[in-house]
């Protein structure tokens, strides 16, 4: 399948505008995303399409969005090429909650005292660069300090980068679920590297809808690193999955996204114990009391 690179250079709130707007709609873009270039300070909008995007459609929506004209540029993405391993490439090794994660690239020796995990990139969201995934490492690192728990799910695993390190921190079994099959698959080759493939239950499920999810709940620890509508929506989902005493951490979450997630699940009975703010990223930590 051809596919375009549609982009643009605006203003930080301008792009995240636009990327929640375009994201609402299933019929302009494969993915959006707004990001900064930190040689220069500048924000663009980016947009990966079928061959060729609406451009018009793009333009129609940045002027109801942000209340003028955008001037879109598009690119050919070369399908032979993965992009996303490319970019990814010679990334410095993450350090995050005592988590040491790094790519088949990185030839230097795991530093003493943090656990490693071999993640490379791949079809599927997750390396540990994000600030979200960062966010939810600190947050487990935090919660496994002072509860010991034996029922963990990974909600929209992507690369299985949080069920490996609940797997290698606790030494139980975690179940890792994934609306995307290539993230299901991705999460089991990467567990197997990481020698924890035995302690990894990798399934295709949307949100938690899933015999196997279903049949193990409740759970004690329940971690879900996806976007903060897809947040909201599966609250009383995974309200109704969560034990008395559980903890629940969430990200994927922009700061101004924050309260209302936090909103969604107190009215499940969770309180908030702890919110960790990386950049414009929020992760949180909640308690069903």
């Amino acid at each position: 399948m051809p596919v375009d690179q549609l982009s643009a250079p605006l203003t930080k709130d301008q792009a995240y505008a636009l990327v929640d707007a375009v994201m609402e709609r299933d019929d302009l873009a494969l993915t959006a995303s707004a990001h900064e270039n930190e040689e220069t300070g500048e924000w663009f909008f980016e947009a990966t399409c079928e061959s060729p995007p609406d451009v018009e459609s793009f333009v129609e929506l940045a002027r109801q969005t942000l209340g003028e004209a955008v001037d879109f540029s598009v690119a050919p993405i070369d399908p032979e090429i993965n992009w996303v391993a490319r970019s990814l490439e010679g990334l410095a090794p993450v350090i995050a909650g005592g988590f040491y994660v790094y790519g088949s690239h990185e030839t230097g020796p795991v530093p003493g005292g943090l656990t490693p995990m071999k993640i490379d990139a791949a079809q599927a969201f997750g390396t540990g660069h994000h600030e979200t995934t960062t966010g939810c490492l600190e947050a487990i690192d935090k919660v496994l300090k002072r509860r010991k728990p034996r029922h963990m799910i990974d909600v929209g695993t992507g690369t299985g980068v949080l069920a490996i390190a609940l797997a290698k921190r606790t030494r139980s079994t975690v179940i890792a679920s994934d609306i995307d099959p290539i993230s299901v698959t991705t999460t089991i080759e990467n567990a197997a590297q990481n020698g924890v493939g035995t302690q990894i239950v990798a399934l295709e499920a949307t949100g938690v809808n899933h015999p196997t999810i279903q049949r193990n709940a409740p759970y004690d620890l329940i971690v879900a690193n996806i976007l903060a509508g897809p947040l909201m929506a599966l609250a009383p989902a995974i309200g109704k999955i969560a034990r008395k005493g559980a903890v629940v951490i969430l990200s994927g979450i922009l700061q101004h996204q924050a309260r209302g997630v936090i909103n969604a699940y107190a009215r499940q009975g969770m309180v908030l114990n702890q919110k960790l703010q990386r950049k414009d990223w929020t992760t949180l930590i909640l308690e069903m009391p």
